[in-house]
């Protein structure tokens, strides 16, 4: 060993890091240095990493704090590292990952190679059917209230070198430097943001739930995508009894479960008929709730299934809008394909997995939007709403491939609703 090079890392361990950086992007950090900054002294500023880190002497800056609006009112706060710390912090979870990916929960699903949130919703609305009763978990606070002392245990059971676990733990005590400059030290918490966050959230909550779960409650199948947790229960009586099981063990791991938040639901259709409070649940931007839906000989029947939520229908909507598309009459229709159409098949590629009818009152819409753009583009249909309709339908049947919510519609016809 190299007395002035203590840790093992190889400068080919750096550079991988830094592409797969660069792959994920991200906002600059508190130095302001956005990732083009970074590449313009590419070489010394990889092989700085590389030495500080391989001699034991990096230590990572502040996090700069972001405040991001949260889907249920309030405000989350993100921690963005800067670009040579999500360097640094990538060639730790390189490292760490293959140590304790194998010991994960198969019913882990988030930020997991080989697993998506939409595997966590199938699995979830397949045990939907199969049990009457959901635990829909919300923790308090998880990123910030992690117990960091916990954390570092686990990861001390696990890390094969001990330059893991100092990096590490020097990222859970990096302050936070907050929008108005201040710096405010932490002593709970894994930033959320931070590269390594995810996999140490996984590595907490494995020891913390998922593995005494398993070990306790063998009987009780869940879902878990990093903080997002799903459990299934087969009575009523079985669900408060885990729900005050799970509060016990999180409290005895120095978490909370949200007590308004957190829901016992009743998994309502056909065969179970029932009133109960709550029916109804949302997970990874999807409601669950009783629908109607047909079987293969044609006749109607409720079903317990998983359909694009509202509040993820209305911020597509509000994208839309963002878009101004009415105002874009300088381009040509094939240009607004080229720049939004890649986004519109992302959506559907997601929300669309289950219960796909319900995302046409939303990408109707766009239809809407659309035939006013094209009501300011060509003159002949500038006081004829109706004619830009039909037109605006004409061209989704010619060209369905220039917008991904037309293809989805040719199979009964045009997307287009009345405008």
């Amino acid at each position: 060993m190299n007395e002035a090079k203590p840790f093992c890392i190889s400068k080919k361990e750096v550079w991988e890091a830094y592409q797969r950086v660069k792959v994920n992007q991200g906002g600059a950090g508190i130095d302001e240095q956005t990732i083009e900054d970074f590449e313009k002294r590419l070489k010394k500023n990889l092989y700085k990493i590389w030495n500080r880190m391989s001699s034991g002497s990096y230590f990572p800056p502040p996090v700069r704090t972001v405040k991001i609006p949260k889907k249920s009112g309030g405000e989350r706060k993100l921690g963005i590292p800067t670009v040579a710390d999500r360097i640094a912090q990538q060639v730790v979870k390189a490292r760490l990952e293959p140590e304790v990916e194998p010991l994960f929960h198969a019913d882990s699903y988030g930020y997991r190679p080989g697993k998506s949130a939409l595997d966590a919703v199938g699995q979830a609305r397949e045990r939907c059917w199969r049990y009457d009763w959901v635990i829909d978990l919300d923790i308090k606070g998880f990123f910030d209230n992690l117990d960091q002392n916990l954390l570092l245990r686990a990861v001390k059971k696990h890390a094969s070198e001990g330059w893991i676990v100092l990096y590490i733990e020097r990222w859970l005590k990096a302050p936070m430097q907050e929008e108005d400059g201040r710096l405010v030290p932490r002593e709970r918490g894994t930033p959320q943001g931070g590269v390594a966050s995810p996999l140490l959230a996984n590595l907490f909550l494995h020891y913390a739930l998922d593995r005494w779960l398993a070990a306790h409650y063998p009987q009780v199948p869940f879902e878990r995508y990093a903080d997002d947790v799903l459990v299934h229960c087969s009575t009523e009586r079985e669900a408060q009894e885990m729900r005050k099981a799970i509060a016990e063990r999180l409290q005895s791991c120095g978490l909370e479960l949200h007590p308004e938040k957190t829901k016992v639901v009743y998994c309502k259709d056909d065969f179970r008929k029932k009133s109960y409070p709550n029916e109804k649940f949302d997970f990874l931007g999807y409601t669950f709730q009783p629908r109607r839906s047909k079987n293969r000989k044609g006749k109607f029947f409720i079903n317990f299934s998983p359909a694009v939520s509202n509040t993820a229908a209305k911020a597509i909507r509000d994208t839309f809008r963002s878009w101004k598309l009415p105002q874009r009459s300088d381009k040509a229709i094939e240009d607004l394909s080229r720049m939004f159409n890649p986004v519109i098949r992302g959506w559907l590629q997601y929300y669309g997995r289950f219960y796909r009818s319900a995302l046409y009152p939303t990408m109707r819409e766009l239809d809407r939007d659309l035939v006013l753009w094209a009501k300011r583009k060509y003159k002949k249909l500038r006081h004829h709403l109706r004619r830009a309709a039909h037109w605006i339908a004409r061209i989704s049947r010619r060209a369905p491939q220039l917008f991904a919510h037309w293809q989805m519609g040719t199979r009964r016809g045009s997307m287009m609703g009345p405008v």
